[in-house]
């Protein structure tokens, strides 16, 4: 069954949906959203390092996503002023990244596959390393939940609990980090943000819970991912920009709905 590259394709699309769904929802509930662009930015970097050491791509991906996400939280926590910081990191590794991979010889680089996703292509090895990075990302948010809805809501009301809100950002950072690797073949890491950003906005108009909220956007983002292939192979359009525009139109409606909700 694996064989089909629509099925790989598919699974793929689940699988990032599951890990950026309940991510989403913690950079929409705590306006981290430039947050996640930044880290995104930074895995096209990583790509240009991967490919010159010979490393695997999901490697470099992760270890610069990683590297650029704790930078930015340690400045966060040391109060810079994020928006300009974050501004400026975001397209500067962007940059760099490009200039990096330009100097790669010898490898046949399609740009366009790291920058907007490439989801057809998807081997098994790939839906390895996105199921597990799914995995683990689900794992970590759950271990972590409580504590992590409690940082959310009031930094002082965490460490009023006995919790370190610190720690529970570093959490945070290392899912990013984690999902942007994930993500950087299916959709790639212009539209990374949006992945996380659109399903788990649409799923406010649904949920009353934060766990309901969290299912919601999982769901919304496997139905972005599934009608997003359809539309691909229907109207001979790249694949991951389809899976965001079926996102954005799902959250265009779910507004509608929730809007109507509010009148009755």
């Amino acid at each position: 069954m694996l064989d089909d590259f629509l099925i790989r394709a598919a699974l793929a699309g689940v699988g990032l949906a599951l890990a950026a769904g309940p991510l989403g929802c913690f950079v929409v509930w705590r306006r981290m959203a430039y947050f996640g662009d930044a880290t995104a930015h930074a895995a096209i970097l990583g790509v240009a390092l991967a490919l010159a050491f010979s490393l695997s791509i999901f490697a470099g991906t992760l270890g610069v996503a990683l590297l650029m996400a704790l930078t930015v939280s340690t400045l966060a926590g040391r109060g810079w002023a994020m928006d300009t910081t974050l501004g400026v990191l975001a397209h500067s590794a962007l940059a760099f990244g490009l200039i990096a991979i330009s100097f790669v010889h010898g490898v046949r680089v399609d740009l366009e596959a790291y920058l907007f996703g490439d989801i057809l292509a998807v081997s098994r090895s790939d839906l390895v390393f996105i199921w597990t990075g799914a995995t683990l990302v689900l794992a970590l948010l759950a271990w972590r939940w409580s504590a992590l809805l409690t940082a959310t809501l009031s930094e002082d009301l965490a460490q009023a609990s006995g919790l370190n809100p610190a720690r529970e950002r570093l959490v945070l950072t290392l899912a990013l980090a984690v999902v942007v690797a994930v993500a950087i073949k299916v959709v790639g890491a212009l539209l990374i943000a949006a992945m996380l950003i659109i399903p788990a906005a649409a799923a406010r108009s649904f949920a009353r819970t934060p766990e309901a909220m969290a299912l919601f956007a999982i769901l919304i983002g496997a139905a972005s991912a599934l009608g997003g292939l359809f539309a691909s192979l229907h109207f001979d359009t790249p694949a991951g920009p389809s899976i965001i525009a079926v996102a954005a139109v799902i959250f265009a409606a779910a507004v509608s709905f929730g809007a109507l909700r509010q009148r009755a």
